[in-house]
């Protein structure tokens, strides 16, 4: 299955990127959810890539954990399981 755009009623969409959409989660976080979307020379392709989104978020857990001894960055978690109830419901 391909994500190509997401669906999560209970939160407020704040932004829809070429790849990734923003949601308010609450008053200090928000919640990026990268798709299976292709941007190439500023277009989205009517395609996508399978599961490009969910590797494009594994490579940047890797880098945030990666670097998290030289500089804070803003990532709270990847686990599914730790995310508000209106996300796990949206899978």
């Amino acid at each position: 299955m391909t994500l190509m755009t997401s669906t999560i009623p209970e939160l407020s969409l704040i932004h829809r990127g070429k790849v990734r959409e923003t949601y308010t989660v609450d008053q200090d976080r928000l919640l990026l959810v990268a798709t299976d979307r292709i941007s190439a020379f500023d277009v989205v392709l009517p395609t996508g890539i399978p599961r490009k989104g969910e590797v494009l978020t594994s490579l940047s857990k890797f880098w945030f954990e990666k670097l998290a001894h030289l500089t804070p960055h803003h990532l709270v978690t990847t686990d599914l399981e730790q995310m508000p109830e209106a996300v796990r419901r949206s899978e």
